[in-house]
């Protein structure tokens, strides 16, 4: 920066601060450039903030190129998907087909609104925000900047040479005039907005119409179903006959184990292991002529060894147990 562009700069500083915290008073602008100027401020802020709104969109998902998935998009493959899972023979199945089918037609209209809006309503007003406020901006910017810099050397006329002071009153003038003649432009063709915002309303009236069409269409489909649903005949059930089931070998009482065949008994191990005497049916009886003994009888001979045949088992058993019959040769 050259000397001279830093002296300025120091003037519109100093100033600057004289005029926060010392009370001095600048360069009055006439009322119509301090009304105009508010309203620019107003259409500034309108302006900025739609956009905002737009890019906030954006950041959501709720405002991209064609496509993305809308919510009625969604849940028409919802419907869809398992309206085919039901099948033709199910009423509620084919109503969810429908539905299905207009709620991807309600995604389309809402592709084609988010479309219009942002081509006739958004970006034009980001256009406006980009090129014709930034300048008006710059301009104020600038025309502020040089009040600073002639009120500074006003207050110190005879100090500063007159040549300079008149070049600072100026620049001023110029700047003033450039940036009332870019607001005025812009105030003036204010209706380019307000074709815009009835752009944004058309396509909100037209997206509205296609929606209550398609909901019209699909309602009718929907009543037409309940009366045919109403109309025809209910199908009684009828339980299939039961088949018998296999139930397979009756329970075992051991659990369903085959049991296993009985050990054959001794008469030795027999009358070891247990006290009760044994009966030996009389149509079993052997010959009287060899040794032979009942149950529970009295013994003859108690001196005797305890060794006696049962039904052509020989064993030990105690002599109090029989009635000797035929006793042991001596």
């Amino acid at each position: 920066m050259s000397v001279a562009g830093l002296k300025k700069q120091f003037y519109k500083a100093s100033q600057l601060v004289s005029e926060k915290f010392g009370g001095a008073e600048g360069t009055k602008l006439d009322d119509d450039f301090k009304e105009m100027e508010k309203k620019v401020d107003v259409t500034s802020k309108a302006v900025t903030e739609l956009t905002m709104l737009n890019t906030v969109s954006k950041i959501r998902g709720q405002v991209k190129n064609p496509g993305y998935p809308q919510s009625e998009g969604l849940l028409g493959e919802c419907m869809i998907r398992h309206g085919k899972e039901l099948g033709g023979e199910s009423n509620f199945g084919d109503a969810l087909l429908d539905a299905g089918e207009s709620m991807k037609r309600l995604a389309e209209v809402k592709d084609s609104l988010d479309i219009e809006v942002k081509q006739n309503f958004i970006d034009p007003l980001q256009n406006l925000c980009d090129k014709d406020l930034k300048e008006i901006q710059h301009h104020l910017k600038k025309l502020e900047g040089r009040r600073l810099d002639f009120d500074y050397k006003k207050k110190r006329q005879g100090k500063i040479p007159d040549e300079e002071l008149r070049q600072a009153m100026q620049k001023l003038e110029e700047s003033k005039e450039v940036a009332e003649t870019s607001m005025h432009h812009l105030l003036e063709t204010d209706i380019e907005q307000v074709s815009q915002l009835s752009a944004l309303v058309d396509a909100q009236l037209d997206y509205h119409r296609q929606v209550v069409q398609i909901l019209d269409e699909l309602a009718d489909k929907l009543k037409r179903r309940m009366r045919d649903a109403s109309s025809r005949p209910k199908r009684e059930y009828k339980p299939k006959p039961r088949e018998l089931l296999d139930l397979g070998e009756p329970d075992q009482p051991n659990g369903g184990f085959p049991c296993a065949a009985a050990p054959k008994t001794t008469a030795s191990s027999s009358f070891r292991s247990s006290d009760k005497p044994i009966r030996t049916p009389s149509g079993s009886m052997p010959p009287l002529d060899q040794p032979t003994g009942l149950p529970r009888g009295r013994h003859h001979h108690a001196d005797q060894p305890d060794r006696r045949e049962l039904d052509g088992q020989s064993g030990f058993f105690p002599l109090s147990y029989v009635e000797v019959l035929v006793p042991l040769p001596q």
